[in-house]
């Protein structure tokens, strides 16, 4: 494993441990929040209209692992909010864990997606893709249904040896490489260690927003700009011609 990759799954378990501690005190008004399920039927009820069986459980479990967390949410309560049944959960997902791996599995696809329609190739110059990626992390922190990483919220909760566990990693290694990357084009001296940088700045913020207000996240944006401004790059007459 070189050791790039080795700084990026380190940054995975230090903002993971943190969660812990989050959700654990969080716990208790989760319960609550569990058991008014009209409440949470109006919230999510537009996104359930008009879909099939396996979506409104998949969309009722997304919404309910990210609003309470992974463990506190039983099967009950996912079929009360997809208004079907635990029969017919289980003719689409063997257990629940499996439901647990769809949830992570759809999270890291749209994320990816979205990355990659921000950093992709023919997304404009280097500089428009990273301006773009520092204006999406600006919009993430000012949502108001914003709970953190949903993914970095499952990790914490899942047994090392869970099946969604990888996924996780796997998209979160994605995620690294594909801002190394980026900071390769823009011609950085050090993409490695600008990617560590970045990829902590901005996990560790959206736990910070769970731990009440925006915050030292209020200065992340301000920080992001200022540490791609004055980090070093290489020198553009020292680059081979192409």
């Amino acid at each position: 494993m070189v050791a790039s990759q080795k700084r990026s799954y380190r940054s995975v378990t230090l903002l993971t441990t943190a969660n812990f501690f989050v959700k654990r005190a969080m716990g208790t008004t989760q319960d609550k929040e569990l058991r008014n399920f009209s409440e949470l039927r109006t919230a999510i009820g537009a996104g359930l209209e008009g879909k099939p069986p396996r979506e409104r459980i998949l969309f009722a479990a997304c919404e309910l692992f990210y609003r309470h967390g992974v463990h506190p949410v039983g099967v009950e309560a996912i079929v009360e909010i997809a208004q079907t049944n635990k029969m017919t959960l289980y003719r689409h997902f063997r257990s629940k864990d499996d439901l647990v791996v769809a949830f992570v599995e759809q999270l890291a696809a749209e994320n990816a997606e979205i990355l990659e329609n921000l950093l992709g190739d023919g997304c404009g110059t280097a500089e428009q893709k990273l301006d773009a990626w520092v204006d999406h992390v600006e919009d993430v922190l000012a949502n108001k249904r914003e709970r953190g990483c949903a993914l970095a919220n499952a990790a914490v909760e899942l047994d090392a040896r869970h099946p969604a566990r990888s996924v996780i990693e796997a998209y979160k290694q994605r995620k690294y490489d594909r801002l190394v990357v980026a900071f390769r084009d823009a011609h950085y001296s050090e993409p490695e260690r600008l990617a560590d940088e970045v990829f902590l700045l901005f996990e560790g913020a959206r736990i910070s927003l769970q731990c009440g207000g925006m915050g030292p996240a209020s200065r992340l944006v301000s920080m992001l700009r200022h540490l791609l401004s004055t980090s070093p790059r290489v020198n553009r007459a020292s680059l081979p011609i192409e």
